[in-house]
This record gives C-alpha cells, structure tokens and sequence, in this order.
C-alpha cells in the first residue's frame, strides 16, 4: 500500500480522480502493513499492479535479511518498529528497508501503467 500511495503521488498521470484518492487512503494503511489499501489497485490492474508489489516485497524482504534485522512481532509496520532487535540503528535500517521497497514498488508501476489520455 505505500507503494501505492507513492505511485499515486507521484505519477498522478496514470490515475483516475478516484484513485489518487485511493492512494491517500494507502499511505496508513501501508504505514501499519494493512494490504487491504492495494487490493483495489491490484484488482483494477492486476498485470501491472502485483508484480511491482512483488518487486517491492522482495527488496524490502532482501534488504531486512542484509541487514540482519531481528523483529519478533507477528505483524509489522511503523507500529513495531521499537521491537527491532539491536539498537537504533537497526530501527533505522528496518525503516530503510520500508522505504526501499516501496519507492521500487511505486517506480515499477510507475513505469507499467499508461498515461490515461494514453491509455
């Protein structure tokens, strides 16, 4: 979902009224790793939408294991963020992790889906 919200934000030309709207709504729901805040994206474009998510997933997934990222809670998000293990550092670099795999999300879709007077 914060893929999404950034898409939104920053490739407004690929997204309807109602979808940039959408794409707010995503930026909370992805900060507490709510997915439900992507399934109308990816049930509108399904092709585009899922493997840049996958994209993103699999950075954010990468980069946690490179960085040794110990967090014991069953959920994520900025909420668990003080429950990394080792210090600030690693609270920082699990942040990072977000951050990357988002901003490669959003760049994928970005890149996939077509201008709409394209479209």
């Amino acid at each position: 979902p914060l893929a999404m919200g950034l898409a939104t934000t920053f490739f407004k030309n690929k997204f309807t009224k109602q979808e940039r709207e959408t794409g707010k709504a995503a930026y909370p729901l992805g900060a507490f790793f709510i997915t439900e805040g992507a399934i109308p994206f990816a049930a509108a474009d399904p092709a585009r939408v899922i493997p840049s998510m996958v994209a993103g997933s699999a950075l954010a997934g990468m980069l946690t294991m490179l960085f040794g990222i110990g967090l014991r809670a069953p959920h994520g998000g900025i909420i668990v963020a003080p429950l990394v293990e080792g210090g600030f550092m690693q609270i920082v670099l699990y942040l990072v992790a977000i951050a990357a795999g988002s901003i490669l999300g959003a760049i994928i879709v970005g890149f996939l889906k077509k201008d709409l007077e394209k479209a």
